[in-house]
């Protein structure tokens, strides 16, 4: 009797033993599951990218003109055409953007998709070089010319030291890029207005979209990127385009629940983000980078300074 006694109170003890591994294992699988939400930095949900092609003389007006709202862009620059008729000169560009990025646009503005690979190296190194030495600092992204690029442009381009590329293939949303080599922005400055001569009413609609967007934009509760780009030289000639251009300024300035970045500003923070390292319970996490890191967990938010590690409950 006492022998079946002790079978029954060691069953009992081996039944509450896996009970309890059980229930730790379920507490680790949900944990593991919890999502981790990435938060632009100081924990905001909404940044803006202004981006601009060519280094048109009318760049001067448009930098200008966001100097004074505050505002920051990423300007990508043709070398070879610095200097010539209507183009910026390479002796003030250093001046000009300071404070802005210049990115590359390849040196002569060339459709890379019908180039040999060879001449599409020359045309992104040539201006990388140039601009870089004329800069003071490594240029580490570009904007396609005409936005052409295809599988073979983005393969001569890989292990050029650009990390980031821009196409004009407009996504009329939010999205952060799915691919740095084929950054799609959310829209052209204004849409395309002015794209059909003399189509007021397109002009209108166009007009209306682009403001459309900018508001859901500015009234986002989710993570959300506008990314705009264009070039200065269609603020100039007839028409009240460049008050157009300083209304839409005036919207999106000095908001404190946006960031207000460079292309690569905003690549080296996701970057960082992608390379926090967590524990497998989610309970800690590892900062590897030198940019500060803003998550979001169970809509608690965290700093992750550069180069710590960080409990997180």
């Amino acid at each position: 009797m006492k022998s079946k006694k002790r079978i029954i109170i060691a069953l009992v003890a081996l039944l509450t033993v896996i009970n309890s591994a059980n229930a730790q294992t379920n507490t680790a699988r949900v944990n593991t599951s919890i999502p981790i939400e990435m938060l632009f930095p100081q924990g905001k949900s909404k940044a803006l990218i202004l981006s601009f092609d060519d280094g048109n003389v009318a760049d001067k007006r448009l930098v200008k003109l966001m100097n004074e709202y505050g505002l920051v862009g990423t300007f990508h620059l043709n070398s070879n055409k610095l200097g010539t008729k209507d183009y910026l000169t390479k002796d003030e560009i250093r001046n000009l953007y300071q404070g802005h990025e210049v990115s590359g646009h390849t040196a002569n503005h060339p459709g890379l998709t019908t180039l040999s690979k060879i001449d599409v190296i020359y045309e992104v190194l040539e201006d990388r070089k140039e601009l870089e030495r004329l800069m003071g600092y490594p240029v580490r992204g570009m904007s396609y010319p005409f936005g052409n690029t295809n599988n073979f442009v983005i393969d001569a381009i890989s292990g050029l030291g650009i990390e980031y590329a821009r196409t004009v293939g407009d996504t009329y949303n939010f999205s952060l890029p799915a691919d740095f080599l084929e950054w799609q922005p959310t829209i052209h400055l204004f849409g395309k207005t002015n794209y059909i001569p003399n189509d007021t009413l397109n002009d209108r609609r166009e007009l209306d979209e682009f403001y459309r967007l900018t508001t859901d934009f500015l009234k986002a509760n989710s993570l959300a990127l506008f990314y705009v780009w264009g070039h200065s030289w269609e603020y100039e000639g007839p028409g009240n385009k460049w008050a157009e251009v300083e209304n839409f300024f005036k919207m999106v300035s000095r908001n404190p629940d946006i960031f207000y970045t460079t292309q690569t500003g905003l690549l080296d923070y996701i970057n960082a983000f992608k390379n926090l390292r967590f524990s497998v319970d989610k309970s800690m996490v590892t900062n590897l980078s030198s940019i500060d890191v803003f998550i979001k967990i169970n809509n608690k938010v965290f700093t992750v300074e550069a180069g710590s590690t960080k409990q997180l409950n």
